[in-house]
């Protein structure tokens, strides 16, 4: 490390601490469909709150999940759960086109609703999760979990906030995911179910791009889909890329693909990238190859010098603690509303451009 390097002040802040007692916010976690579910309620119990029921239809997925948190218990039915007054909040990760009715049924029984992403399928979806939203004043919050549950990720945007790389102009955003296809249910190959590639994992790089620039908005300029390598499954994209224009002025492009090599010793290769007018960052989230065990990765350059940061077990998952809190307070600091639904509007949207330039007809 030379002079420079050691002359640069940042550094995580600290792992947060539970903000409520133990059942002084209850939640509950309905849809067991998506292993997102255990990071979600995980995140959750972190910060304090209390699960009190699961509940699926499938018993072989409620019974493991029930084995994971067996502070929970089963619930008989979603009726049950929805007429329970000391229930606050419902979590679920569902089939993805099936998160904003029950998002709507949560939110008609007078509880917040926090689903895996992306949080809805079409933009008639979109529009009457809005409606609810704006009617009940309940939260419809969303676990884009590649920000918000990487430690790497989350040092970013503390580096941004401190202008350690000055205004943030462009964002490159690398979301490879192992396929393990023969683990897959059958919706997961099912366009009108998990909604396309660009809607499904593309929705952690837009919510990133939007996050990290700070754009409210963004005009979606190129969306490509391609199923390349899975004749098999016709209806599964396994490729998708897309370019955005930020409201600022700022620019993004992502890649998603279920490409990932056997011998990667993780799941994807998530990578970020963050170019500011003073410096950029990297993030190599989940694995460092052939160089560091482990992921939360985070190398800065800027006027200071080159610096390498590994965050893992150091910066924590604030998003949650603030969520419990806003649900509580009726305040938005773990993230707005306005900002959970652009990213799944423009998520959306980019898959909706995708499929007609492959003259994909799909009611939206």
């Amino acid at each position: 490390m030379n002079e420079r390097q050691e002359g640069m002040n940042y550094a995580p802040k600290g792992k947060p601490n539970p903000v409520v007692k133990p059942n002084e916010f209850v939640f509950a976690a309905i849809g067991l469909d998506h292993g997102h579910i255990g990071g979600q309620c995980n995140g959750l119990i972190e910060a304090g709150a209390t699960l009190k029921y699961i509940y699926d239809t499938d018993k072989e997925k409620l019974d493991h999940y029930l084995k994971m948190f067996p502070q929970a218990k089963a619930a008989n039915s979603e009726e049950e759960i929805l007429a329970d007054k000391e229930v606050k909040l419902v979590t679920s990760a569902n089939i993805a086109c099936e998160r904003q009715p029950l998002g709507v049924r949560v939110l008609a029984a007078g509880k917040d609703y926090f689903t895996d992403k992306a949080p809805m399928t079409t933009l008639k979806q979109l529009e009457e999760a809005k409606e609810m939203v704006q009617k009940t004043g309940l939260k419809y919050a969303v676990y884009y979990s590649e920000r918000l549950h990487v430690e790497s990720a989350v040092f970013a945007g503390e580096l941004i906030a401190q202008g350690a790389i000055g205004k943030v102009v462009q964002t490159i955003g690398l979301g490879p995911h192992r396929l393990s296809a023969d683990r897959r249910p059958p919706w997961f190959f099912e366009r009108e179910q998990y909604g396309g590639i660009l809607c499904d994992i593309g929705s952690h790089q837009i919510e990133q791009f939007l996050y990290f620039t700070g754009a409210k908005d963004a005009e979606i300029l190129s969306a490509n889909i391609e199923n390349y390598n899975n004749p098999k499954y016709p209806g599964l994209d396994d490729f998708g890329d897309a370019t955005l224009r930020g409201d600022n002025g700022t620019m993004g492009y992502f890649r998603v693909d279920w490409f990932t090599p056997d011998g990667l010793s993780t799941w994807g290769d998530g990578r970020t990238m963050i170019l500011g007018t003073d410096g950029y960052i990297e993030l190599r989230k989940y694995v460092d190859i052939a160089r560091h065990k482990g992921g939360s990765h985070v190398y800065l350059v800027n006027k200071e010098g080159e610096k390498h940061f590994n965050v893992e077990g150091q910066v924590g998952y604030p998003f949650f603690g603030q969520l419990i809190l806003d649900c509580i307070n009726r305040t938005e600091h773990a993230m707005t509303q306005t900002h959970a639904f652009k990213a799944a509007e423009l998520c959306i949207k980019a898959q909706m451009i995708a499929e007609k330039a492959k003259n994909i007809v799909r009611k939206y």
